[in-house]
């Protein structure tokens, strides 16, 4: 039977399962999965992380590449699948070490259906074929197995293989609902096989064959080299690899981790809005589906739950409100308005509920709570009212008494009330993009009294820090880098910025060579080096490094992005390491057992190194950045389609769709840009060097205008478009031209 046929074909064949070795075509339901077994150990494996030796390769979103390498028993073998076009795949292996003889080490293909159609093989052929519906798969190998059996289910073929032995023959068959084509590392150490789609057998058979025949693509570039090398692969690699199917609810979505085991399905609302803002980078239709999966949430009583599992449902608490801040940043990189218009009204009605249930004084500021509603584990504990801030054992909370009354606990939080008022901000912004005048009245009136209590409450001038506070009392002791939060949301006063920048580089606190801790380090709790008790964590990192940027910190953020590059990298190179936090003494991941080491928000370390070189920023729009360094970066999602940048002998080429759109020699930042037809323009930073602006593709005759500031400027022919000469200057200046709609660059 057909199983999910709305899926974009782009994604159709992929690493769908909890099994990434295996290839699903998910319209279908039909899988092709490597299963090993070892005679040394009498063991078998179908490669899953949670129970194998896995070490996950590239992996695009699309599925177009996808490598792994797995471990059994000390034998490695090395898998790649590659793509000819949406309905044919061509997958292969390579036993890389030997830990026994390989005509006792076995590999091998089980092909299936979800809906249990008979499989069949034909041994004439060599050709495996299965029919779902009306459709069907054809799978061709480059060599003839060694031994076909057939099975119920691949546990059969496990217990088969571990029961049996490689040496048994009474479970041969050509036709079952799983057929596995076995082959051995003695005689088949490299190996190939093809599946191709149609609506016949034979022309599915033709496609397997001619995708088989034509062998291995060549390779794929790698999507950043030069300036911060890898940090736009590694994000790639981290969300394709955490996208996978979620049976329960029918959908495609990025998980937290595919490693974890936390039931048939689990969605954080944090941590899924963050997979949105991630996949949003290379495919807008998997930022939606991440979006959507996190809206799911929403509740009656207008909070959006907190998590939601195949097990459990936190809707007592939530998470957070950084809902309206990813939203704005994709509908920026997109320029689609169903952006916000698809999560705008349950973000509305989550931003009110906050000021209704988390403000039991009346006061403006929020305190963390536990709702009377639903089955919730811990509900109605200071556990769960800490799980609002996501930092669950943080030392911020240590002094937070839960008052089983207001169901909250005694302190302002911090953190919680700066994402409160960044989220009334962007609120305001979205509400202004779809024509609802009086929410964005409301919310940006909310959005400055709450910047406004934080900056007059919440500051302790005696520490020169913000910090979390008790509601009919003083400062607790215990610091985190939400204390640079006030910068993100905008209630930092000029002087409480500049004294937070002391704080941010001060080794006492937060400084040193791994950046930022999750407690200062002169803190007792620092030591206790578990979870949010002195360990680094992405998404804190992304955060600061945000505010730094709102307030023109570039230096400072400059330098958390390269620290967080860095720290990233030292376990993302040898070990494929993207792990949930970090220690902040020696930087590694896995010190410890309390972290995972392939989670999604671990990729917002190199999206911030990216974004030092092309961005989406909150209040500045499209971002370019010219270092004077080599790089290559790309492709990714703009307003205007495909964007690839390089940066080689000192000029800076902007390709949109494959075509060049803006070439410079500047040494600055390019902001507000817009690519729309009849009119190219952005604003200059700051330049200490006089240099170029060309716009490739324009004539000097399709050019009706070009304006510095709104004064008319001189532009010549240069290269193949116009040149527009920029002279230094030491403030921003805003660069406009406009020429016929018809002859677009």
């Amino acid at each position: 039977m057909l199983q999910h046929s709305t899926i974009p074909l782009t994604r159709a064949w992929n690493s769908w399962s909890n099994r990434p070795a295996e290839m699903v075509f998910l319209p279908l339901g039909v899988r092709i999965t490597p299963v090993l077994y070892s005679t040394r150990s009498k063991t078998t494996s179908a490669i899953e992380p949670r129970r194998d030796m896995v070490r996950l390769g590239r992996h695009t979103i699309d599925g177009s590449l996808i490598e792994l390498e797995t471990e059994l028993s000390g034998t490695t073998v090395a898998f790649s699948t590659t793509k000819t076009d949406p309905f044919a795949i061509r997958g292969s292996w390579n036993g890389k070490v030997s830990a026994e003889w390989g005509l006792r080490f076995w590999l091998t293909l089980a092909i299936s259906s979800d809906g249990g159609e008979v499989v069949v093989h034909d041994a004439g052929r060599n050709i495996t074929l299965v029919k779902v519906g009306t459709r069907f798969v054809a799978v061709a190998t480059a060599e003839a197995p060694v031994h076909v059996t057939g099975h119920e289910t691949i546990d059969a073929l496990r217990a088969d293989f571990e029961e049996n032995g490689y040496f048994y023959t009474a479970t041969r068959r050509s036709e079952a609902p799983l057929i596995a084509l076995r082959f051995n590392l003695e005689m088949m150490r490299q190996g190939a096989y093809a599946a191709g789609v149609a609506d016949s057998a034979e022309l599915a058979i033709a496609k397997a064959q001619t995708c088989l025949a034509a062998g291995a693509p060549a390779a794929i570039a790698d999507a950043q080299t030069g300036l911060f090398e890898g940090a736009l692969d590694a994000m790639r690699d981290v969300v394709a690899w955490n996208t996978i199917w979620d049976e329960t609810n029918a959908r495609s979505y990025t998980a937290v981790t595919r490693i974890w085991n936390l039931g048939k399905f689990a969605v954080w609302f944090n941590d899924q809005i963050f997979a949105a803002l991630l996949a949003g980078v290379f495919d807008a239709d998997l930022a939606r589906e991440n979006m959507a999966a996190a809206m799911a949430g929403a509740t009656p009583q207008g909070n959006i739950a907190c998590i939601v599992t195949s097990n459990d449902a936190w809707v007592d608490r939530t998470q957070l409100p950084f809902g309206a801040l990813v939203v704005w940043q994709l509908y920026q990189r997109t320029g689609e308005r169903s952006m916000i218009q698809a999560s705008y009204e349950a973000l509305v009605r989550n931003r009110r509920w906050w000021q209704d249930n988390r403000d039991p004084d009346g006061f403006g500021l929020l305190s963390c709570g536990t709702s009377d509603v639903g089955e919730g584990l811990y509900k109605g504990t200071a556990f769960a009212a800490r799980n609002e801030t996501g930092m669950d054992n943080s030392a911020t909370h240590d002094e937070a008494l839960y008052d089983p009354i207001t169901r909250t606990l005694s302190t302002f939080d911090l953190g919680l009330n700066c994402a409160a008022a960044l989220d009334a901000e962007m609120l305001s912004k979205m509400a202004a993009v779809l024509g609802k005048h009086d929410d964005a009245r409301e919310f940006t009136a909310l959005a400055e009294r709450h910047r406004t209590l934080i900056s007059q409450t919440l500051w302790d001038e005696s520490r020169g820090i913000f910090a979390n506070r008790q509601r009919r009392g003083g400062f607790v002791r215990s610091l985190s880098p939400t204390s640079f939060y006030p910068l993100l949301c905008g209630a930092a006063t000029p002087a409480q910025a500049e004294r937070l920048l002391e704080h941010l580089s001060d080794e006492t606190t937060f400084g040193g060579d791994f950046v930022l801790p999750n407690a200062t380090r002169d803190d007792p709790a620092f030591a206790d080096n578990v979870y949010w008790r002195g360990r680094i964590w992405p998404n804190v990192n992304y955060m600061v490094w945000l505010g730094l940027r709102r307030y023109g910190f570039v230096a400072a953020a400059s330098k958390l992005a390269s620290q967080s590059y860095d720290l990233f990298m030292k376990n993302w190179r040898a070990d494929r390491i993207a792990s949930e936090n970090y220690n902040a003494v020696t930087g590694e991941a896995m010190d410890q057992g309390d972290t995972d080491p392939f989670y999604i928000w671990a990729a917002m370390l190199p999206l911030m190194a990216a974004s030092e070189i092309v961005d989406f920023d909150p209040w500045t729009g499209w971002t370019m950045r010219h270092a004077g360094r080599d790089v290559v970066l790309g492709p990714m999602v703009s307003p205007s389609g495909t964007l690839e940048l390089v940066v080689k002998s000192g000029t800076l080429v902007m390709t949109l769709n494959g075509r060049a759109a803006l070439k410079t020699d500047l040494h600055t930042t390019l902001s507000r840009i817009v690519f729309v037809n009849g009119r190219v323009a952005c604003t200059i930073a700051p330049v200490s060097e006089a240099g170029f602006i060309e716009l490739p593709g324009l004539a000097l005759g399709d050019v009706l205008a070009a304006r510095i500031n709104g004064q008319d400027i001189n532009y010549v022919s240069g290269g193949d478009g116009i040149r527009v000469m920029i002279a230094e200057y030491a403030e921003d200046r805003r660069l406009d031209v406009y020429f016929s709609s018809s002859s677009a660059p």
